[in-house]
């Protein structure tokens, strides 16, 4: 198993740890943060560790419809973490009506995190 799909995977898991500390309202923030962060910066280490170039455009891969489900999903994910801290900021104002949208918007980033180290494990072609 690749070492990126680990360290997704053991982040997927502090997360669930960290959503099931809500209470601990600044480790959870904190923590998921930290999830946030991880995500961002994980296409830059994918963009500076592989051969794109050879991967897409001379094996054809760019015509893969895993590879452009897998894009989708990292752009929904990343959508629904701008409306996360949307609503965590409300939250965080004290406003409750703010409460039903951040759960479920947890709930749609479980399961599009969960998709999208899915997507990635199975993109994944040692070198």
């Amino acid at each position: 198993m690749p070492e990126t799909t680990i360290a997704a995977l053991v982040s997927f898991a502090v997360m669930l740890v960290a959503m099931s500390l809500h209470r601990l309202r600044a480790l959870h923030v904190s923590v998921m943060a930290l999830i946030v962060l991880f995500d961002l910066l994980m296409p830059v280490y994918l963009y500076l560790n592989r051969d794109w170039y050879g991967r897409f455009i001379e094996q054809g891969d760019i015509f893969s419809f895993l590879v452009w489900m897998h894009l989708g999903l990292v752009i929904t994910l990343f959508f629904l973490y701008f409306l996360q801290f949307q609503s965590g900021r409300r939250l965080l104002r004290d406003e409750k009506a703010a409460r039903p949208d951040h759960r479920n918007n947890a709930r749609a980033l479980l399961a599009t995190r969960a998709l999208v180290i899915l997507t990635g494990a199975l993109l994944y072609v040692p070198e």
